[in-house]
């Protein structure tokens, strides 16, 4: 789901308003992956922007065609998911079964008979070599299985980087390989500045192995060292293992990985192959569990088959990031975490890491920590980390992100984190770049970092007040409050600015720490909900979506439309709840189950645009639930659920959604021409007892327990009276917050 081009059956009703103008595809990819882990494998085209695929580099509409079928020159490892304009980053390693001389390394074949599950995948290339892949936490194993050949071959080329598009190739700064007979070699290359060392274990009885440069063997030589390599010198350079082969003999090939040198990348390999014998069936096993444990913690009850697959699907996508590597920063010398994957944190914080909070905690809280390494070692918080020497080459998309979690977590109070240390970084990580400018005026552009900064100093207050630093918490909530500064008192919208990937309008509906504030600023609930209305589209006639190579003119059109652009953007993800702090949860319930839907299908083309690392993805388990994160805010917003129970396994706690008078719905593509009428919450209790607020405080729901909700065809009062907190409340009654 999601490898390919949009495609979903044609919208109706209030979906069939919304405007995508960012790229209609997924940019997932169907390769092996473990949990949160280090290491994944797939065929590799060089394709934009996971390496697989068929398509080159875009930024709007319809992606362009870059290959006509689905082809590999071999088998890549570390691949983005989901991401946008990455470009360059990651398939490294590739390693290439062919028939071929070895002149032909480089060449594509077309790939057959793809099969993905979860931490495998599998494909023919017309060569007629069947290949296996699967990978553990910080190894790969591959399995070729070849047709009769005198003289067969396993090529690893260690100077591959990148993808096969323009200014797309990642060239290696430093290497070195050694063969060191028997089936074993080892090799490090830094790419990006990043050391990445390899460890080999072939299993290919009687095959010579051999060393190669720019596709010539080196007979005899065992070691290749390369001090300084630059775009103009590069050669491609790596290992090769060759011999006869009889109709149907496998070649197991077990790598293991490292940040941390090659025998580091050796000790990998052991612990999860063990030494010189076959693992692939082994290591296949132990992921599978691992993805059925984790998977197990979110459970549901009812729905079509086509809105079961694309929910276990949305769960996977979400725990594939960020890659959480122990031990292997190649940065500090320390043991501890290392997350060295992620990217993009705007397309996450809100959805994907309260979902990690609350199903693996454990893997939460070695993110943050590893964070806050980052930020004592490089001078601040990433807003997007990738395997490349400097952190933070996103400054622009958002400032100050990592403390919407540092405070959930706090709040939930679990974790072993120095929280009077990580203070000190949330404090300090308020004045860096954009920060500056807000410290010394209020406001600064482009606007969307005012609303950042705000609520980040609102984030890092809850913090500092709960360690009883009062005077600190009292400075940044007063600072909190500047966040009226991006609005136009005019408009109640976003004053002009430039924006990231949106405009005002997507901006002007975040949720806020004061919506309260925010919705008397444009007029009160009425005037709020009728510029939400107008965003949603609600009475607006059905729009054309931009196709491949969309004129300017066109674009130009869609923008001025200023209307919600679903799924597509990931700005507008938390717009549909804000409903609720205007006492119209009933809106939000029709906003979301026609994205639901309409904007999600089970074909490579069911996603409506990139899935960000996982941040769509999440967003679609969490609407599926009923449940919406407002993240920094220790707190969720109640909705419709899209299943009739659900259980989610938090810690060792189990909280339960139930319904009664729960409806079955079908999404697009069960056929359905029209769209569904919406079921809407009646009445709610927790735990048995009445329910009155559209909001729970995340310390309920990861404490356990049962919500109950009542549905029905038709709005009802339910929600209307109490709203969600916001700052400028009065302090609410232990009743109210729970």
């Amino acid at each position: 789901m999601g490898t390919a081009a949009t495609e979903l059956p044609r919208a109706h009703g209030l979906a069939a308003t919304w405007w995508w103008p960012k790229p209609q595809v997924g940019n997932t990819h169907p390769g092996a992956t473990s949990p949160l882990g280090m290491v994944s494998a797939c065929a590799y085209s060089g394709a934009y922007p996971t390496g697989y695929g068929r398509y080159t580099k875009n930024t709007e509409g319809v992606p362009e065609v870059l290959f006509e079928d689905l082809q590999a020159s071999g088998f890549t490892h570390f691949q983005q998911s989901g991401t946008g304009a990455i470009r360059k980053y990651y398939n490294y390693v590739r390693v290439t079964p062919m028939v071929q001389p070895l002149d032909a390394l480089g060449e594509s074949w077309t790939l057959h008979d793809e099969v993905a599950e979860a931490g495998y995948y599998a494909a023919t290339l017309d060569t007629g070599i069947r290949c296996e892949l699967t990978v553990g936490a910080k190894v790969a194993v591959h399995r070729y299985t070849f047709p009769a050949h005198s003289s067969a071959r396993v090529v690893v080329d260690l100077s591959c980087g990148g993808l096969a598009i323009e200014l797309g190739r990642t060239v290696p700064l430093r290497a070195q390989a050694e063969s060191m007979g028997h089936g074993r070699a080892q090799g490090t290359v830094a790419m990006e500045g990043v050391p990445l060392s390899v460890y080999l274990d072939v299993d290919s009885p009687g095959w010579r192995q051999m060393l190669w440069y720019d596709r010539r063997l080196i007979n005899g030589g065992t070691r290749l060292d390369f001090d300084s390599i630059r775009h103009t010198t590069l050669r491609p350079f790596g290992m090769l293992f060759m011999g006869p082969t009889r109709p149907g003999e496998t070649v197991e090939v077990r790598m293991g990985f490292s940040l941390r040198g090659c025998d580091q990348a050796r000790e990998n390999l052991e612990r999860e192959c063990g030494q010189g014998q076959p693992a692939f069936d082994a290591v296949r096993s132990r992921t599978r569990a691992r993805w059925g444990e984790h998977l197990d913690r979110v459970q549901v009850e009812g729905g079509t088959p086509a809105r079961r697959t694309v929910f276990g699907t949305a769960l996977y996508h979400s725990l594939i990031k960020p890659c959480i590597a122990d031990d292997e920063s190649p940065f500090w010398p320390t043991p501890g975490p290392f997350a060295f994957d992620v990217c993009t944190m705007w397309d996450i914080y809100k959805t994907q890491l309260p979902l990690l909070e609350a199903i693996v905690p454990d893997r939460a809280a070695d993110l943050l920590e590893s964070l806050i390494r980052v930020c004592e070692e490089e001078g601040n918080f990433p807003i997007g980390y990738r395997m490349a020497r400097g952190a933070d080459r996103f400054f622009r998309q958002g400032s100050a992100l990592v403390h919407t979690a540092l405070a959930d977590v706090h709040a939930l109070g679990w974790g072993t984190l120095d929280w009077n240390w990580a203070l000190v970084h949330m404090v300090d990580d308020l004045r860096r770049l954009y920060g500056e400018d807000f410290f010394e005026h209020g406001v600064v552009h482009p606007i969307t970092h005012t609303l950042d900064l705000a609520y980040a100093h609102h984030c890092t207050a809850q913090v500092a007040r709960a360690l009883n630093d009062k005077r600190l918490a009292d400075d940044l909530e007063n600072r909190s409050r500047q966040w009226t500064n991006a609005f136009d008192p005019g408009t109640g919208l976003l004053r002009d600015s430039e924006f990231y990937e949106g405009g005002k309008w997507n901006y002007s509906f975040r949720l806020l720490h004061d919506m309260a504030a925010r919705i008397a600023l444009i007029g009160g609930d009425r005037a709020f909900v009728d510029k939400l209305d107008k965003f949603f589209g609600f009475g607006a006639a059905p729009v054309t979506q931009p196709g491949r190579r969309p004129q300017l003119a066109e674009m130009a059109a869609g923008y001025a439309l200023n209307r919600f652009e679903g799924l597509n953007n990931e700005p507008d993800m938390e717009a549909p709840w804000a409903y609720h702090y205007a006492g119209r949860p009933d809106r939000t319930a029709q906003v979301v189950q026609a994205a639901l839907t309409w904007q999600f299908g089970t074909g490579p083309g069911g996603l409506p645009g990139n899935d960000d690392s996982g941040g769509l993805s999440s967003w679609y388990v969490w609407a599926s639930l009923g449940l919406f994160p407002v993240a920094g805010q220790n707190m969720f917003l109640v909705n419709a659920p899209a299943f009739a129970r659900a259980a989610l396994q938090v810690g060792g706690n189990e909280f339960v959604i139930e319904t009664s008078g729960h409806r079955e719905t079908p999404i697009g593509v069960d056929g359905i021409d029209r769209d569904p009428p919406a079921q809407y919450v009646q009445a709610a209790t927790l735990n048995g007892e009445p329910l009155h607020t559209t909001h729970l405080s995340a310390a309920t729901v990861h404490r356990g327990g049962v919500l109950h909700l009542r549905l029905g065809p038709e709005p009802s009062a339910w929600g209307r009276g109490i709203r969600p907190p916001s700052l400028s409340d009065p302090p609410a009654t232990p009743k109210e917050a729970r």
